[in-house]
Formats: structure tokens, sequence, C-alpha cells
């Protein structure tokens, strides 16, 4: 699955990107038609809050709720979705595969995260570097709080 987040969407598709899905982040002002055409072009389930932009798209998710939790949530009572896909694989700030680290780009980062060991992975695009931190600890039991509650169904 592909998406594509509007722009009051950041939190979301930071969290799906995490958890290795392909998403796109609409920059600020960017015209519904444009969206609808990202979106059609390459296939991606548009998410947004506005309902008339939604009902434009081939394919879309109305979020509901406030706060990146209560978006999560609400997407996954729309479409079935794996919160442990293939976990820190892309960059969260562009979205681009990230690749493993040379030996020169691991010197750059700090010896206390070197010392705990990988994988340590870089973003082709941005440069931005990442490794097995307490940050990524933190994420991952996100993602697995989240797989965990989308598997329970409903009560009703």
């Amino acid at each position: 699955m592909r998406f594509l987040c509007d722009e009051m969407l950041k939190g979301l598709a930071r969290l799906l990107r995490a958890a290795g899905y392909d998403t796109y982040l609409a920059v600020g002002g960017e015209p519904d038609a444009d969206l609808i055409k990202t979106a059609r072009r390459e296939g991606r389930i548009l998410l947004t809050r506005d309902k008339r932009l939604a009902a434009s798209a081939e394919e879309s998710v109305i979020i509901k709720g406030w706060g990146v939790e209560a978006e999560a949530k609400s997407l996954s009572r729309a479409v079935v979705l794996d919160w442990e896909f293939a976990p820190f694989t892309r960059c969260v700030v562009d979205n681009a595969h990230l690749r493993d680290a040379a030996p020169e780009q691991m010197e750059a980062m700090p010896q206390g995260a070197r010392a705990r060991g990988g994988p340590f992975r870089v973003c082709p695009a941005c440069g931005r570097a990442y490794w097995p931190g307490s940050h990524v600890r933190r994420m991952e039991a996100r993602l697995h709080e989240l797989a965990r509650d989308a598997a329970i169904p409903p009560q009703a």
C-alpha cells in the first residue's frame, strides 16, 4: 500500500514511513487537484480529514481524531494495515529508502550509538543517519502496540 497524506497529517505520515510504508506528504498549499492527480498517478490511498477532498479521490480514507495515535487508530479501522510491515527502512523526513551506512558515515555517528551496534542506515536523499537508539526502541514499541490494537476486533 502507498499513501498520500494531506498537509494536516504530518505526524501520521512520519509514523507510516517509520512502519515502512511509501507515504507522500503534501506540502503546504499544494492544490487539492494536484493531490488527487498524484494519488491517481502513483496508486496512492489519499488520507485526509477533508470530506470534499476524499470524495474527489478514487481511493481515500477520512481520518478522524486528533493526534498521531488517534489518527493511526482511525486509519487502522478503515484499512487492514501491518504497523510492523518493514520498520525503519524509509526516511521519516523525505520518504526515501534507507541504505546501509558506509564506514565513513558510521564514523560521524555518536560513539555511544556505534558501541551498541547497528544496523546503521543513512538516507541517500537528505543524509540523515539512523541507528537503533532509545528513539527507535520507543518507536518500535509504539508500532508494536498499534499492530496489536489493529489485530483486536473492535467491540460492538
